[in-house]
C-alpha cells in the first residue's frame, strides 16, 4: 500500500498535539459549478511589495550561536528548527549543514525513545525479526526513492546514529545497560574501525553491517541487538532527506487518523518558545477551545513540571495521553497573570477549513482559511462556497497561510474548482509510475475573482494550488513566498512492529514548469511584515495587524472595481 503526500517537512517547531508529526495523505471526490465569469488576468501585472516595516538581519555567527546554544541545553527540536530555517538563507554553508544534520540526529533520537510503541519494538522484535525489518525498508527505499540510494552514507549514518544513542541517558537506560564509559567507548572506537574497512555498495552489505555491529554491541557491552539495528533502521531511512522517514507503530497510525482528519488530543498545535510552549493554532471546537486556552498563550508547566526543564518532546508527550484522561497546564497570556487549566485528552475531529464568512458585505468579498488539505477538504470547500454564494459572495480570499500541506488529490481537486483548463501539477520520478501530469477539467468550475494568501511557512500541497492558480492567471497570489517544498512522498507500511516508511518518490513542478523545491512561489503582491499573526485566522476586518489579510482584502476590492 501507498500514499501519496505532498506536505511539508514535519518541523519540530510545530509540535501538534494531533501528534507531533504532520502527515497527511488520500483523495477526496468534489463537484463543480458555475458561477459569473472571471476575467483570467490579474489585477496587479507586475508584481508589487507592500513593506510596513523592515526586517531583522542577523549574522551567521549570530545564527551559529544561538544554535549552539539550544544543543547545549539538549533543546534539539527547537535547534533542528532553527537551523532549518537559517539554511534557507545560507543554503550552501557548510557549518550550517553539519550543526543541521548533527540536531536531526539527536531531535529523531528524542522521538524515538519517547514513543511508545518504539520503545515496545524494542523487547518485541528479536534480532532476526529486526533485520528482516531492515532489509524491507531498504528494498522499498531501492524500489521507491526518488534517487538511487548512496549505500556506504546510509550505512555511515546508522553508525552515527548508534554512537549518538550510546551517549545517551536514556538509550542506557531504556536497554539496561550495565557497561561501564570506558567499555561504551571502547565500543565505540571499535565500531568505526570496522566501518572504515567495510565498503558498502548494496542494500544487503548494509544489513550485513548492521548485524556484524550488533553482534559486536551484544558481546561487548551486553546492549540487545534489536536496539542497535533499530538505530540503523531508523538512521537509513531519516537520512535519505528531510522528508523521508521511518514511522513508527503510533506515528504511522497518526498518519492514517489525520487522513481521516481526526485523533485524540487537547486539539492545539504548538511551538517550542525559550522554554515555554506557544500556542500556535487552537483547533475550533476542540478540548483546549472549551478549556479556554487561546491562540498566542505560553503552556509554562504541564501536571506542575516546568517546561524549561523539559525537552520539546517530552513537555508534547506529557500532553499526549489515552482518551478520556486529564492533563493540567499552567498557561499565560501575555500581560496577565498565569493560569491552571485542567484538560480532558478527547476524539477531536479537525476542520478541514475554518472562519468561513463575509469580510465585505459592500463588495461581496468571501474568506475562508485552508489549515490542512486532508480527505474531505474537497467535499466541505464545495459546501462552504454554495453558503458563501447565498450570503452574497463575488470574490473570495483563500488563506493557506501556515497550511503544511497534505493529500495531493485533494490540492489537485481543490484547484480543479477554480481552473477550467490547462494543467494543474506535473511530478516526476525515478520510474515512469512516479510521473503523472494532472490536468483541470472544465465541468462547474467556479469562476468568482480569488486572492490566495500564502506565507513561508505554506508548503507542499499548499504550493501546488497556488502554482496552479499563478501560472494559469486565475488570481492573485499574496503574502510572502512560499517554504520551497517540491516533493512527493509515499507511505509504505512495512511487515513487523506496525511501523512503516515515507519515502520521496518524486518531484513536483507547476504548470510553467518550475520547480517548487528550494524556490516556492513567489506572490503577486508581496508583504513583508515583521511577525505576522500566530494564528491568521484569529485576524478580523480592520485588524491593522495583518497586513497580509488587508493586502488581500485590497487586492479583492481592486479586482471587483476594475470589472
Amino acid at each position: 500500500m501507498q500514499n501519496r503526500v505532498f506536505t511539508k517537512c514535519p518541523r519540530p517547531s510545530l509540535v501538534a498535539i494531533r501528534q507531533a508529526w504532520p502527515f497527511l495523505a488520500l483523495a477526496a471526490l468534489g463537484c463543480f459549478f458555475s458561477a459569473p465569469t472571471l476575467a483570467q488576468s490579474p489585477a496587479f501585472a507586475e508584481p508589487v511589495t507592500i513593506v510596513p516595516e523592515a526586517q531583522p538581519a542577523f549574522s551567521l555567527g549570530t545564527v551559529l550561536e544561538r544554535g549552539l546554544r539550544l544543543e547545549s541545553n539538549k533543546r534539539w527540536g527547537e535547534a533542528l528548527s532553527h537551523y532549518e530555517d537559517a539554511l534557507r538563507e545560507h543554503r550552501d554553508n557548510s557549518q550550517l549543514q553539519q550543526r543541521h544534520e548533527l540536531a536531526k540526529l539527536h531531535y529523531s533520537f528524542d522521538r524515538r525513545y519517547h514513543d511508545r510503541s518504539f520503545r515496545q519494538s524494542i523487547t518485541a522484535l528479536d534480532r532476526q525479526q529486526t533485520l528482516t525489518l531492515f532489509s524491507e525498508l531498504l528494498q522499498k527505499t531501492s524500489t521507491h526513492y526518488v534517487k538511487v540510494p548512496v549505500w556506504q552514507e546510509l550505512g555511515q549514518r546508522g553508525v552515527r546514529a548508534l554512537d549518538i544513542a550510546l551517549q545517551e541517558r536514556e538509550f542506557t537506560s531504556v536497554n539496561r545497560l550495565q557497561a561501564s564509559a570506558s567499555q561504551i567507548s571502547q565500543l565505540r572506537q571499535d565500531i568505526a574501525r570496522m566501518l572504515s574497512s567495510r565498503p558498502l555498495s548494496s542494500s544487503r552489505d548494509v544489513v550485513t553491517l548492521a548485524g556484524d555491529v550488533a553482534k559486536r554491541a551484544e558481546a561487548q557491552i551486553g546492549l540487545a541487538p534489536t536496539a542497535t539495528v533499530l538505530e540503523f533502521v531508523a538512521a537509513a531511512a531519516n537520512g535519505l532527506d528531510d522528508y523521508s522517514a521511518y514511522l513508527t507503530a503510533d506515528q504511522l497510525r497518526e498518519v492514517y487518523s489525520q487522513i481521516e482528519g481526526n485523533f485524540v488530543g487537547l486539539g492545539v498545535e504548538l511551538k517550542a518558545e525559550d522554554g515555554a510552549l506557544l500556542i500556535v493554532h487552537v483547533i475550533p471546537g476542540s478540548p483546549a477551545e472549551r478549556a479556554g486556552i487561546l491562540a498566542r498563550d505560553r503552556i509554562v508547566a504541564v501536571d506542575g513540571k516546568s517546561t524549561s526543564e523539559l525537552s520539546t518532546d517530552e513537555a508534547a508527550s506529557m500532553l499526549t495521553g489515552a482518551e478520556g484522561s486529564w492533563v493540567r497546564v499552567t498557561a499565560y497570556s501575555p500581560g496577565k497573570q498565569p493560569r491552571v487549566i485542567n484538560v480532558r485528552r478527547e476524539h477531536v475531529e479537525v476542520p478541514s477549513m475554518e472562519d468561513v464568512k463575509i469580510v465585505d458585505k459592500d463588495f461581496g468579498i468571501a474568506y475562508l482559511r485552508i489549515p490542512t488539505f486532508q480527505k474531505t477538504t474537497s467535499r466541505d470547500l464545495e459546501a462552504a462556497l454554495w453558503d458563501l454564494h447565498r450570503k452574497g459572495m463575488r470574490s473570495l480570499i483563500l488563506d493557506l497561510r501556515g497550511n503544511p500541506g497534505g493529500l495531493l488529490t485533494s490540492s489537485v481537486e481543490v484547484a480543479d474548482k477554480f481552473l477550467t483548463q490547462g494543467s494543474i501539477v506535473s511530478t516526476r520520478g525515478r520510474s515512469a509510475q512516479e510521473d503523472f501530469n494532472y490536468q483541470a477539467h472544465y465541468g462547474g468550475t467556479w469562476r468568482v475573482p480569488l486572492v490566495v494568501l500564502i506565507d513561508e511557512d505554506s508548503a507542499s500541497a499548499s504550493e501546488i494550488f497556488a502554482g496552479a492558480i499563478k501560472d494559469n492567471n486565475r488570481g492573485i497570489i499574496v503574502g510572502n513566498t512560499s517554504f520551497g517544498k517540491g516533493s512527493v512522498q509515499g507511505i509504505f507500511p512495512l511487515g513487523y512492529a506496525g511501523a512503516g516508511i515515507r519515502l520521496t518518490t518524486a518531484k513536483f513542478f507547476s504548470p510553467n514548469g518550475t520547480p517548487i523545491s528550494r524556490h516556492g512561489v513567489e506572490p503577486d503582491v508581496n508583504v513583508h511584515t515583521v511577525a505576522r499573526p500566530i494564528d491568521a485566522g484569529i485576524a478580523e476586518l480592520g485588524d491593522e495587524s495583518d497586513a497580509i489579510l488587508q493586502a488581500g482584502i485590497e487586492a479583492a476590492r481592486s479586482k471587483m472595481a476594475a470589472r
